[in-house]
């Protein structure tokens, strides 16, 4: 329906046309009341007689907009109000609720009478748009704030209360109506923003609660037509009769067929007047605004059109009205994919819907399983519920493989999609079908509780993910939703301890592992109520309710696993992973109910257990398992500690007097030993130092054996590499200890000097095993180092510890060169060249990976002696000059470090900087000669190192300035250095790394700039002002980027007379774009080669045809036009553009012949920039929507795939009721690509008319 038919106006009552029709012939109308008659009601109070509305003198609200902003009055008393005032005049009325629209839009202008009865639509929108307020883009649906917030829900609800109370008279005198939405659709076809929006959201709410009323209706009309069927089939027989003739009783009480016949045709005649309303809404607003440009607007659409076939499935829910939700799927904003999956799941919970949903599921199934992983979090979980309402509705829905796309999300980071997922699982896999028949069987096989084969079909689950190091993630996800399932202890006690009755597979090995794992999982999260590490923002405060659940389960876990665990320890004792598992339990307990219920002897059992296991493994995970274990057993705060610490202690004695024994026998034996003697040690230290991390074992004094072990290995070269990595880590436990013991009480002197010259002899140690043949030993060594520098340094003595000064160690200049030498020998290595060794293993990628993580400990390690002043700063030079070659492996440590010790000293860690990048140019010049090749990959290596550097001075040069100039200082110095042996007339050795020390020149404040230049000057003599050829133009370059913005002249390249013409062929474009900043930074890099790449100015685009009300300029796009009127000469944008700076004679040529047909273009643009400024307006707001609103949010193909059928699909059609309902033809399926385009012309010419 086009703009015409809705805006012409007519004397008769037709149903067709939906413009505003004319006043309709009053002959009877009583004669209008004065503005002070008019009743009490805010609306007319102080009514003027051209329908403007002014404030009384109490400051109360007199417009409609006043009255809901501020949500004082009942809606429906508002309401009530406004038709009481709309009985009386109409046209005051509608007066009102027109600027009532106008106003909740932000405009300020006012509609009067003679403008509502004189002027069109489309003339009065034109006219609020040239009043709208331009100074703010927001309007009252975009402001903040609570009382706004309120406006929005006051504003929807008086729609609907307006509408609900004129649903039996008023709203079918087709003059209200037609008036309303003739105005909403001339709205929502404005370019004008606020009133789209506003328009949009008042006409889908008016959609909505007509849609109540046809409900309403159907309804009744439905019980009137059966009430009369009822009656005429009763007129047979004798009781008919007799009924009859009650009727016709009741005929003389005005109640007859006639009567119900006549409210029948009543009723059908209302319902086809509420079809014609609805699909003017439709046709005329959501079909052009669910395809909006403004993702508010087609949010408005999609969640309105979802209420829709909701409420009303029997009209609206069908293939004719889903495609638009089916086809806004793909839409570009996360915000309208939301509300799409919203509306589908209100349809989807109904089960009795999903014969009608059948199509739609079919053809839109593979993009919902799609968004599962969408990138928007909230989409991904709405998506993810609404898969899982399809499976509940109809599991045959579903295939595996769209199941399987769901069920590797359990696994995600993101706890809300991970959760959604484990829904979905449990619905799919860990549901119980029949419980019933489930316990019976449980029963029969003597177990006691019905959920082992769903455990298995975890553990099963679990296995074929293959990602096992992520059990807790997996628990995690299933917690919500399978609780009873994953804190069924019991069973999954039964299925590891019992042997499986008839009937049952036994578990394997890996099963049982995995079983093992995820039953320690859901130990650890009932015990501590949170998210494991990873997911989450952190520990949350408990409720009261969620605090007494975790209580509950572990008062319940500890209660079982405090007798299960010695017998699932006793059967699994000689497998390292499950016993390392299985140890994990007693951190979770409750240990009080060892004493309270009497359970000593289960904890006799328990550490009879952990000893045997002790005794029978070497593997540093599970003797780090019996260590913590002790511990946790061994705390003050629990009556079991004493009987713990005597079976400690036992068990720590005889460890200390085999490893003595082993001891003197290995070094006895010499080079003899064998390798029994060995292991013997091996073992035996392995278990002490486990046990020495977690435990203070000073009063065993392992430290003389080890320190034993260590110098022997030294003098003689022929320890074992594992027992020396074992004796340094036991040796450094032990230092801690003794630490720890003097700072928590009031060491004397000679305690002191007694733990400095253990620490003093064991750096010795540590610093010769740097040189040891055997790498683990040398990264352990250098790793104890680091820590032990970094605890014994200056900090040591802060917080009042100044007692502790013996204690500290300051690294002499020989152990630093010691450090950064084994830093740079194994971390700045080619990973490929130091897993050679392993090429072609399986776990090869594994191996790097590990690799890599150990060398960035190394490399953490030694920043932080940097970091914290305890190795001098310019060693870190060494670190810095790999950043751009190590980004991605060290990229992340080497930027900390650096922002660490530029907080530390700016000015010494700019000189480091400098440093860094000196030692790099110095290796350059030793590879390649003196002569370098500056556009060689090497040398822009060190440019674009040097650009990263200055990007970290940041934006404020005045905290930099001193740092920056002492940079260039520093780099001026190094350039001119050394003089060429071949004479003066030749350029310094170094002089190409002025080329480096430009990139910093822009960090420099103005008057900076020339007083480095005058430094620079210093070095150079007059020939080496005067020299213009090719190997000097480091030198031309590093000046020019000093004199830019200075009132110098810059030097010129091709000629030896300064340039006159500076500034004078300046680019007229004003500041160039973000995406050309770039080019011209390479330029000016650089510059003594010739550039062709001229930016060419675009051509002419076609002026749009707009459909606007109101044409006006848009002061941002006139700006854009102006020249930089205020650019300074001598810029760098001069030497940029500038031919006779960087060119010959035949480039210059070039270069003038382009700037002409630039100029050219230019004064085109101009001419053609200020007709467009007199015909494009200029209201759309800050956030930069394109000025086409209209167009589809998806490309040209989908634009074409989704094209609508107006004639077919877009006429609201309500069912029609029992009496009259007939089988409908078989819709075609309006999913069909084919179906979709038939009428693709009329969409383009709606397209074209708003482009």
């Amino acid at each position: 329906m086009s703009m015409s038919e809705l805006d012409d106006s007519g004397d008769g009552k037709t149903k067709k046309k939906r413009g505003r029709p004319g006043r309709p012939p009053a002959p009877n109308k009583k004669p209008r009341k004065s503005p002070l008659e008019k009743g009490p009601m805010g609306i007319q109070r102080g009514r003027k007689a051209n329908g403007m509305t002014q404030q009384n003198g109490e400051g109360d609200p007199v417009t409609l907009f006043e009255v809901v902003k501020q949500g004082k009055s009942a809606m429906q008393s508002v309401v009530d109000d406004w038709i009481e005032s709309y009985k009386q005049d109409r046209d005051l009325a509608l007066l009102d609720l027109i600027n009532f629209f106008i106003q909740c839009s932000g405009c300020k202008g006012t509609v009067r009478i003679e403008m509502f009865r004189n002027m069109q639509n489309a003339e009065i929108i034109r006219k609020m748009t040239e009043e709208f307020d331009e100074d703010s883009g927001d309007y009252p649906l975009t402001i903040s704030g609570p009382l706004w917030k309120k406006f929005r829900y006051n504003f929807c609800e008086f729609i609907c209360v307006l509408i609900r109370q004129c649903q039996y008279s008023i709203i079918y005198d087709e003059y209200m109506m037609d008036t309303v939405i003739s105005l909403l659709t001339g709205l929502s076809d404005s370019q004008v923003r606020a009133f789209r929006h506003t328009s949009t959201l008042a006409a889908m709410k008016l959609m909505t609660a007509l849609v109540n009323v046809a409900l309403n209706l159907s309804i009744n009309q439905d019980n009137t037509q059966r009430q009369y069927e009822a009656e005429r089939n009763k007129m047979v027989g004798k009781r008919a009769n007799e009924k009859l003739e009650l009727l016709l009783q009741r005929r003389k009480e005005n109640v007859s067929f006639t009567r119900m016949n006549k409210l029948s045709h009543q009723l059908q005649e209302n319902q086809d007047e509420i079809e014609n309303m609805m699909n003017s809404i439709f046709k005329g607003i959501f079909v052009h605004r669910y395809r909006d440009a403004i993702a508010e607007i087609r949010a408005i659409c999609i969640e309105e059109i979802g209420v829709w076939m909701k409420m009303y499935s029997d009209a609206f829910l069908n293939d004719s009205y889903l495609k638009y939700v089916g086809w806004t799927l793909h839409d570009r904003q996360g915000e309208v994919r939301l509300k799409c999956l919203k509306a589908l799941q209100n349809l989807y919970t109904n089960r009795e819907l999903f014969p009608k949903l059948e199509l739609f599921t079919n053809r839109f199934k593979d993009r919902i399983v799609s968004m599962t992983l969408d990138k928007e979090y909230d989409v991904a979980v709405e998506a993810i519920r609404l898969v899982t309402l399809i499976l509940q509705g109809s599991e045959d829905a579903l295939s595996n493989e769209d199941c399987e796309n769901v069920y590797h999300l359990v696994y995600s980071a993101h706890r809300p999609v991970a959760v959604a997922a484990g829904e979905f699982l449990h619905r799919k896999l860990f549901s119980r079908h029949d419980p019933q028949a489930e316990e019976a069987l449980a029963k029969r096989r003597g177990r006691s509780s019905p959920n082992g084969n769903l455990i298995r079909m975890l553990v099963l689950f679990f296995l074929e993910s293959e990602l096992h190091e992520h059990a807790a993630y997996l628990v995690d996800s299933l917690w919500e939703s399978s609780q009873e399932l994953l804190k069924d202890w019991e069973c999954m006690t039964e299925l590891l301890l019992e042997e499986p009755v008839q009937g049952e597979e036994v578990l394997s090995d890996r099963q049982e592992s995995a079983l093992i794992e995820l039953t320690v999982c859901t130990i650890r999260q009932a015990a501590e109520a949170h998210p494991p590490v990873g997911r989450g923002t952190g520990k949350r405060v408990l409720t009261a309710k969620e605090r007494k659940t975790q209580i509950d389960d572990k008062n319940k876990l500890t209660e079982h696993f405090i007798m299960a665990l010695p017998m699932l320890l006793s059967k699994y004792q000689t497998d390292a992973e499950k016993v390392a598992n299985l140890l994990q339990i007693p951190q979770y307990f409750d240990l009080d109910v060892y004493s309270a219920g009497r359970m000593e002897k289960h904890l006799e059992a328990l550490l009879k257990q952990i000893k045997l296991v002790v005794e029978k493994h070497t593997d540093t995970e599970v003797l780090e398992a019996c260590s913590k274990t002790y511990s946790i057993l061994c705390s003050e705060e629990y009556t079991i500690m004493n009987r713990v610490d005597i079976g400690r202690s036992q068990l720590i004695d005889e460890l200390a007097d085999r490893f003595n024994h082993s001891v003197e026998e290995l070094l006895q034996a010499g080079e003899e030993a064998d390798d029994d003697d060995i292991y013997s040690v091996l073992s035996t230290l392995k278990r002490l130092t486990a046990f020495h991390n977690a435990h203070d074992l000073t009063r065993w004094d392992l430290f003389g054996n080890c320190y034993r072990l260590l110098r022997t290995g030294i003098e003689q070269g022929s320890m074992p590499e594992q027992i020396a990595v074992q004796a340094l880590q036991c040796s450094h436990y032990s230092i801690l200890w003794q630490l720890v013991k003097i700072t928590e009480g009031a060491p004397s002197k000679d305690d002191l000097l007694a733990l400095r010259r253990v620490v003093k002899s064991f750096l010795a140690v540590c610093q010769q095993c740097l040189s040891n043949v055997n790498t683990p030993v040398k990264e352990q060594a250098f790793m104890l180092l680091c820590d032990l520098l970094m605890i014994f340094s200056h900090q040591l003595t802060t917080g009042s510890r100044e007692g502790l000064q013996p204690l500290v160690f300051n690294p002499d200049s020989t152990l630093q060169n010691e450090l950064l030498n084994f830093i740079l020998d194994h971390v700045f290595i080619d990973q490929d060249d130091e897993n050679q060794s392993i090429e072609g293993d399986e776990e090869d990628e594994a191996n790097k990976i590990e690799a890599l993580h150990k060398r960035r400990n190394l490399l953490a390690a030694f920043s932080k002696l940097i970091i914290y002043d305890i190795i001098d700063m310019p060693a870190a030079a060494d670190i810095f000059k790999h950043y751009m070659k190590y980004y991605n492996d060290y990229g992340d440590i080497i930027k900390e470090t650096l922002s660490k010790t530029r907080q530390t000293d700016k000015i010494l860690c700019a000189k480091t900087l400098i440093l860094s990048l000196q030692q790099l140019f110095n290796e350059l010049i030793q590879d390649q000669g003196p002569n370098l090749d500056r556009t060689s990959s090497h040398v822009s290596g060190i440019k674009e190192l040097a650009r990263r550097f200055a990007l970290t001075f940041g934006l404020d040069q005045i905290k930099t300035r001193e740092a920056v100039a002492t940079l260039h200082k520093d780099g001026i110095e190094f350039a001119f250095k050394y003089q060429n042996p071949k004479g003066p007339e030749y350029p310094p050795p170094n002089l190409a790394f002025l080329e480096v020390l430009c990139e910093f020149s822009s960090k420099l404040l103005r008057q900076d700039k020339k007083t480095v230049h005058s430094y620079l000057e210093k070095f150079m003599t007059e020939q080496m002002m005067e020299r213009r050829e090719d190997i000097w133009l480091p030198l031309i370059s590093y000046r020019n980027s000093l004199l830019t913005g200075g009132d110098e002249d810059r030097m010129s390249i091709t000629s030896g007379s300064s340039s006159s013409k500076a500034g004078s062929i300046r680019s007229k474009k004003g500041r160039p774009p973000l995406h050309k900043k770039r080019i011209e930074e390479e330029s000016v890099e650089g510059s003594w080669m010739m550039r062709n790449d001229t930016l060419q100015t675009p051509g002419a685009l076609q002026t749009p045809q707009l459909t606007s009300t109101v044409l006006r300029e848009n002061p941002r796009q006139a700006a854009e036009h102006l020249p930089e009127q205020n650019s300074e000469p001598g810029s760098e944008s001069d030497y940029v553009h500038n031919p006779q700076m960087q060119m010959s004679w035949l480039g210059q040529q070039k270069m003038e012949e382009v700037n002409r047909k630039e100029r050219t273009a230019m004064n085109y643009m101009k001419a053609r920039s200020g007709g467009v400024r007199q015909t494009v307006r200029g209201l759309m707001e800050d956030d930069a929507e394109p000025i086409f609103e209209d167009v589809m949010m998806s490309s040209r193909g989908q634009l074409e795939d989704m094209s609508e059928e107006f004639e077919d699909t877009m006429v609201i059609d309500l069912p029609p009721s029992r009496n009259r309902r007939e089988r409908a033809e078989l819709r075609p399926d309006f999913f069909d690509s084919a179906a979709m385009i038939e009428d693709e012309s009329s969409n383009h010419r709606y397209c074209h008319k708003m482009l």
